[in-house]
């Protein structure tokens, strides 16, 4: 266990591409019982009482705050008021209430290398103490009766920042405190090409092609295409276009121009940018500056 460079942390939150299924406010009577299934990615907050999951034997990490002590964790594991829980999906669990709890949960979908760093199962108790800002957003996440109250235009967008948040706070108290293992994160478990990978997440604007990723990399062209795609799961240029995707809904966000976006990561022409933003995000720039700008309230 170790912790990790504060820069390299940055980068690697930000390469996360978070898709939300469904956030909710559930209620457990004495008993209840909570089932989370294989597969999906769960973020889980305490809101009120206590909760227990038992792990078994996968591989998990507790986090124990104020006291600042980690380790892996075996058999079940009690949540109180304030704490959070992150699964993973490699297997079922159902979480129990012995008295009683308030907790929001939310179903996620997730895109970053760096999930395979992740254990299955990461506890963080006190996490309302370590981050008490994403706590606040945690316990108010989930419709509170839409038939009543209705959505408002920008909901779910609003509510995917939110998880998101919750989200990445959760693996920075997890990756700062001593639980990510040594060498995390590593995107492709390659020192040469995570020089590559580097590169581009440093320069997203720059023209790479192969020839010059090879040579970052220190091997030939052949070899490295072999290499970088059988390590990260798809070829240098799909690669490098997704970085740029993601650059792209970021500056976006920030309310930056098309032409200003396309300009800074290395498009010939704004007509090019368009045409890859659209063929990676279903909806144009323009239109995802326009919602990203009216969904959220100055």
């Amino acid at each position: 266990m170790t912790t990790v460079d504060p820069a390299r942390l940055a980068e690697v939150l930000s390469s996360f591409d978070v898709r939300l299924g469904f956030a909710r406010r559930t209620t457990l009577a004495q008993g209840g019982l909570l089932p989370l299934p294989a597969g999906q990615v769960t973020l889980a907050y305490v809101v009120e009482g206590e909760i227990t999951g038992d792990v078994v034997l996968d591989t998990s990490c507790t986090l124990d705050v104020p006291g600042g002590s980690t380790g892996t964790a075996r058999g079940p594991r009690t949540l109180l008021a304030g704490d959070a829980f992150l699964s993973m999906g490699h297997r079922p669990i159902v979480l129990e209430s012995t008295s009683g709890a308030r907790l929001m949960t939310a179903d996620l979908e997730l895109d970053s290398t760096a999930v395979d760093g992740i254990p299955g199962f990461v506890f963080v108790t006190g996490f309302a103490e370590l981050e008490p800002a994403a706590a606040a957003l945690a316990a108010n996440l989930g419709p509170v009766d839409p038939d009543v109250h209705g959505l408002r235009s920008g909901d779910p967008l609003i509510c995917r920042m939110m998880v998101t948040t919750v989200l990445l706070s959760v693996i920075r108290a997890w990756a700062q405190n001593g639980c990510a293992p040594q060498g995390w994160p590593s995107r492709a478990g390659d020192p040469f090409l995570d020089r590559v990978v580097d590169a581009i997440h440093s320069e997203p604007g720059r023209d790479w092609t192969v020839d010059l990723l090879a040579s970052v990399g220190a091997m030939s062209r052949s070899v490295f295409a072999e290499r970088f795609r059988a390590a990260v799961g798809q070829s240098p240029a799909s690669y490098v276009t997704d970085v740029r995707m993601r650059q792209a809904k970021e500056l976006l966000d920030a309310g930056r121009s098309v032409s200003e976006t396309s300009r800074e990561l290395g498009y010939a022409s704004d007509e090019g940018f368009s045409r890859a933003f659209r063929r990676h995000t279903g909806v144009a720039p323009s239109l995802w500056r326009l919602q990203g700008r009216t969904a959220i309230p100055a």
